[in-house]
């Protein structure tokens, strides 16, 4: 497993609703070598961001196991699951979820604050992100003062600032314009490869699911395509 950053092996979700069990997920298997990027499509309800929340230790199967980097991640505890999302894992989401009495640069640097990282690193590291989305010129603005565009790019950048091993988008151009959403997703897949990092994107955007080097295809919570 050496050049394998993601297993994920017969992965089965279910959920309660009143007196029907509803079978999010049926037995998912695949593979993501280190350094690649896979799209995760299907229709609302197929089971896409339940198994990204998985993936991301957001939330906990019923069945089978999730391995990253060789380590599985399913059986870990409460504590190890929190340390694995703040240490190993970058998040992106449809919605930005900047906050709003911080400064771009800020936003990018608390995920090192939290980690412990020391400030003047933390901030180095910001600093070059914001060039890398481009984004120099509004390291001081606070999200108020930002377009949609540039707050996406700033959650870009805060998503690969604790140097994960793996990046995790929910929908990252949901929001944007046809113009905004290639501009993004040009900035995230770019800075996952000039970084050497693996990235899963969950997308309805087909130009964007075009962008990855692996389309994983799911339909009524089983993988039923998969296409490099």
């Amino acid at each position: 497993m050496s050049d394998i950053m993601l297993k994920v092996s017969n992965i089965v979700k279910n959920y309660i609703s009143g007196a029907e069990t509803l079978h999010i997920l049926k037995g998912i298997n695949f593979e993501i070598e280190k350094g690649l990027s896979a799209a995760i499509r299907g229709i609302s309800g197929s089971g896409k961001s339940t198994l990204l929340n998985i993936i991301g230790g957001l939330d906990r199967t019923d069945e089978g196991k999730v391995f990253i980097g060789g380590d599985e991640i399913t059986s870990l505890s409460e504590k190890e699951i929190s340390m694995y999302r703040s240490k190993k894992v970058g998040f992106i989401f449809q919605f930005h979820y900047l906050l709003k009495d911080f400064t771009a640069l800020e936003n990018i640097m608390l995920p090192s604050y939290i980690a412990g990282i020391k400030k003047k690193d933390a901030y180095d590291r910001a600093r070059s992100l914001l060039a890398d989305v481009n984004l120099e010129d509004r390291a001081h603005h606070f999200p108020s003062q930002l377009s949609g565009g540039e707050r996406q790019r700033v959650a870009v950048a805060r998503s690969m600032v604790n140097d994960p091993s793996i990046i995790l988008a929910d929908e990252p151009t949901g929001n944007l314009d046809p113009q905004n959403s290639e501009i993004v997703a040009s900035l995230l897949f770019e800075g996952a490869q000039k970084r050497g990092k693996t990235l899963i994107v969950v997308t309805h955007d087909k130009k964007v699911a075009g962008k990855a080097s692996v389309q994983l295809v799911l339909e009524n919570g089983q993988l039923i395509e998969e296409s490099f």
